[in-house]
């Protein structure tokens, strides 16, 4: 049987408010340099894009992807950064031995 070496697919979408195009920009890099600094796991992709809220104001939604032995913290950090949501965490050990992530 294959073993997975990070275990968990971690994916979810974070909103921070109040922020410009460049200040998007420079929380991608932000997040993304933390995970990779503090955390350990691999295929990360962390994006990003500016847009409207709800109520006219400015906002930057981040999507992030990583594959992580330890989701908790990932979402433990992101949830100190902005608002979390759409938050999905599989078991891709579970998935590799054909039973449901």
């Amino acid at each position: 049987m294959e073993t997975i070496e990070f275990r968990y697919d971690t994916q979810l979408l974070l909103d921070k408010y109040g922020l410009d195009e460049d200040e998007a920009d420079d929380l991608v890099d932000e997040i993304r340099d933390h995970i990779m600094s503090t955390f350990t796991g691999d295929c990360l992709l962390v994006a990003g894009d500016t847009g409207e809220d709800a109520v006219g104001g400015e906002k930057a939604t981040i999507k992030l992807h990583y594959h992580t032995n330890e989701p908790w913290l990932v979402l433990e950090y992101c949830r100190s950064v902005g608002e979390i949501y759409d938050i999905v965490v599989e078991d891709m050990q579970r998935q590799t031995n054909g039973l449901k992530g």
